[in-house]
C-alpha cells in the first residue's frame, strides 16, 4: 500500500506538469465537452470523425494539436483516480490491521471534487476562479497522497535517530507560518497563471522599467467576484490588472525567500542536535531551485520547458516543506520525557 500511495504521488506530479503544458499551449480548451472530446474517447483525427465534431461544435472548429494535450492530461487524471479509488478499497478491506482509512477516503472524495473542478474548468469556459481552484486542488491532492505515503512507511520504518524534538520544538510555529506562506504564494501563481499574467513583466528586477509601475490595478487584477464570461482562453483583464497580478507575485516570492533564508539559517546552526540537516538542506537546495527557474520564465520570457519545471519545482517546495515537518514532529522527546519522569519521581521520593 505504501508503494502505490507513492505511485500515485508521483503520477500526481505529472499530472500537475501535464495540467501546466496543456495550459501554457493554450489547449485548455482543445475539447470543449467533458470528459470526451467532441463526443469522441480521443481526438477526432480522421475526415469524417472531424466533420461530426465540426459540425457538434460548430464555434469550436477541431485542432488536432491542442485537443492531444488536453486529452492526454485527462488520461492521467484519470489514471490518477482509479488509483485513488484503489487504494481506498484496499485501506477500508484491510483496515483491521491498522493501516489508514480515513486519509485516503478523504483524499477519494476530494479527487472526485477535482474531477468537478476540471469539468468546470471546460465548461466554464476557463473562468479564472475555477481555474485557480483546480490548480490548488493538484497541489493539494498531491500533499494529502504526500502525507498518506509517510504514514504508511513510518508504519514500517524506524524513528530518526540523533535528534531531539524537545530543542528543536521552538521552530514548530515557525515552520507551519512557512507552510502558510508556501500555499500563499501557489495561490498567487495559480492566479497569475490563470489570468495569463505571467508574461505581464518582462523585465528584471524592475517591471517594464519600473520599480512600482504606475496604473496598477489591483482592484480589477484581484476581483474573484467578475462574472463567467463567453471565453477566457488568453484572458480578458486589462494590461493594468495583469501587471498588478504579476508584481505582486514577485513580492510573495521575495517575502518567502527572506522568511525561508532567515529560518533554515536558524535551523542549521542547530542542525547537529535536531537531526534534520537532510530535510533542511533540501529545502534550501529546493527553494533555490525554484526562485532561479522564476527569473529564467521572465529573462527568457516563459520557455515551456522552464514554465512547465517552475510548476513542478512549486509542488516540490511546497512537498519539501511538509517533509521537514513531518520529520520535525518524528523527533524523539527524550529529553522533556527524561524531564517529566524524573519530576514524577522526585514528587513521589519528596511525598
Amino acid at each position: 500500500m505504501a508503494n502505490w500511495a507513492l505511485f500515485a504521488a508521483c503520477l500526481a506530479v505529472v499530472v500537475i506538469m501535464l495540467g501546466a503544458w496543456t495550459r501554457l499551449v493554450h489547449a485548455g480548451l482543445g475539447c470543449p465537452d467533458w470528459p470526451g472530446c467532441y463526443g469522441f474517447l480521443t481526438v477526432p483525427q480522421s475526415e469524417s470523425s472531424i466533420a461530426i465534431a465540426n459540425a457538434r461544435f460548430p464555434d469550436t472548429p477541431v485542432d488536432v494539436e491542442k485537443g492531444w494535450p488536453e486529452m492526454i492530461h485527462r488520461y492521467a487524471a484519470g489514471t490518477l483516480g482509479l488509483v485513488v479509488f484503489g487504494l481506498a478499497a484496499y485501506a477500508v478491506r484491510v483496515r483491521k490491521i491498522g493501516v489508514p482509512v480515513k486519509l485516503p477516503l478523504f483524499i477519494a472524495g476530494f479527487i472526485i471534487l477535482q474531477g468537478a473542478f476540471g469539468m468546470w474548468t471546460v465548461t466554464l469556459k476557463l473562468w479564472p476562479q475555477v481555474v485557480a481552484m483546480h490548480l490548488l486542488g493538484g497541489f493539494t491532492t498531491l500533499t494529502l497522497l504526500t502525507l498518506l505515503t509517510l504514514r504508511l512507511r513510518g508504519r514500517i520504518g524506524r524513528r530518526p535517530a540523533g535528534g531531539n524534538g524537545s530543542e528543536a520544538a521552538a521552530f514548530r510555529p515557525w515552520l507551519y507560518g512557512g507552510l502558510l506562506l508556501i500555499v500563499m504564494q501557489i495561490a498567487l501563481g495559480a492566479w497569475t497563471a490563470a489570468n495569463y499574467a505571467a508574461v505581464a513583466c518582462t523585465d528584471l528586477p524592475t517591471c517594464q522599467g519600473q520599480w512600482w509601475p504606475e496604473g496598477m490595478d489591483f482592484q480589477h487584477g484581484f476581483d474573484v467576484t467578475q462574472h463567467v464570461g463567453p471565453n477566457y482562453l488568453g484572458g480578458q483583464l486589462t494590461a493594468d490588472g495583469r501587471v498588478a497580478i504579476h508584481v505582486t507575485h514577485r513580492l510573495g516570492a521575495m517575502i518567502v525567500l527572506g522568511y525561508f533564508v532567515i529560518l533554515l539559517s536558524l535551523m542549521w546552526r542547530r542542525r547537529q542536535s535536531s537531526g534534520l540537516t537532510g530535510p533542511i538542506g533540501l529545502v534550501a537546495v529546493v527553494l533555490t531551485a525554484q526562485i532561479a527557474l522564476g527569473l529564467a520564465n521572465v529573462l527568457l520570457h516563459i520557455p515551456l520547458g522552464i514554465a512547465v519545471a517552475h510548476n513542478a519545482m512549486g509542488a516540490g517546495l511546497l512537498l519539501s516543506v511538509v517533509y521537514l515537518i513531518w520529520r520535525h514532529h518524528r523527533l524523539p522527546q527524550t529529553h522533556s520525557a527524561t524531564a517529566t519522569h524524573t519530576t514524577t519521581m522526585n514528587r513521589e521520593v519528596t511525598a
